[in-house]
């Protein structure tokens, strides 16, 4: 999911309650629910198709997940100090506990794989120790009704604790609407898969803003991917030596170590290009990668 739905849920976990339990609560659970997010990094040194393989894999598994709130948790508490030293710390600030920085930091880190695990890209949710790919199919990658939705209830909180009123329970409600919005959405992906029986599996995506609807991406075997009925790919995938094109071409190797739906296309100028299914249509330079002619021709 995008960092503002990140940002939200972790502020939110704070203004449910758990922010009164040390000083610079706040920033452990909205740092740490972004922080697996640190593999961004990668756009410095990687190009091309290469990020789509490094992202959302070795920061999001189970020893980064455990390390990264060690980290934060360090780092403010070391920032707390800092202050204290120089007779800089807020009078208002809670005395810091470095115990419940971390715990907050690892309850902000773990909401982070679970909410990129629910939309169509993808997340690598046991790297190091494997690779695969798992998806959940429940919510588009930005979903304007979950912002509003927690954006709404963090301003209703904040505006009644400045008041003097129960904040906590606005906090607790608002996480709690947005359960029920997934689960509700979690039940749509499910009736469009059991409504699709024309193909073995279909994948369902959400598309943006319209959360009652999805597309339905048949698998249809033998890589043929079929969007909402109609095929896309105008060529099989067999029409390119996909492996010897792996081991030749690292940008190859990164987009189909990525891809879910693989689709091959012969355009115009007599060049070939593979896409995926789920974001076919898509500018190409973002979600494709062109395959040598060399590993083509006359196939």
């Amino acid at each position: 999911m995008d960092n503002l739905t990140h940002s939200l849920v972790g502020a939110l976990i704070g203004q449910a309650g758990l922010k009164r339990r040390t000083g610079l609560a706040m920033p452990a659970l909205i740092i740490g629910a972004n922080l697996p997010d640190v593999d961004a990094a990668c756009f410095f040194w990687l190009h091309g198709t290469e990020p789509l393989a490094f992202r959302r894999g070795i920061t999001h598994g189970p020893p980064a997940l455990v390390l990264l709130p060690l980290v934060l948790a360090g780092m403010l508490w070391g920032w707390d100090r800092w202050q204290a030293s120089r007779g800089k710390r807020p009078e208002k600030r809670l005395p810091v506990r470095l115990g419940w920085l971390y715990l907050l930091a690892l309850i902000g880190c773990l909401t982070h794989p679970a909410l990129d695990w629910m939309n169509v890209y993808g997340i690598r949710l046991l790297e190091p120790f494997s690779s695969r790919w798992f998806y959940g199919d429940v919510l588009f990658i930005i979903d304007v009704w979950l912002w509003a939705l927690m954006g709404g209830g963090l301003w209703l909180s904040l505006r009644r604790e400045r008041r003097g009123g129960d904040w906590r329970a606005i906090g607790r409600g608002a996480l709690g609407l947005a359960a029920i919005y997934i689960v509700a959405n979690f039940g749509i992906s499910a009736w469009t898969r059991m409504a699709n029986t024309s193909f073995p599996e279909t994948i369902a995506s959400p598309p943006p803003v319209a959360f009652w609807q999805r597309d339905a991406i048949g698998v249809g075997g033998g890589g043929q991917f079929f969007v909402d009925g109609e095929r896309v790919g105008n060529l099989p995938l067999t029409a390119c030596d996909l492996a010897a094109a792996r081991a030749a071409d690292p940008q190859v190797d990164a987009f189909l170590f990525w891809s879910r739906a693989p689709v091959l296309d012969r355009l115009e100028d007599g060049s070939f290009m593979l896409g995926d299914a789920r974001y076919y249509g898509v500018e190409r330079g973002q979600f494709s990668v062109a395959v040598p002619t060399r590993f083509c021709a006359g196939r």
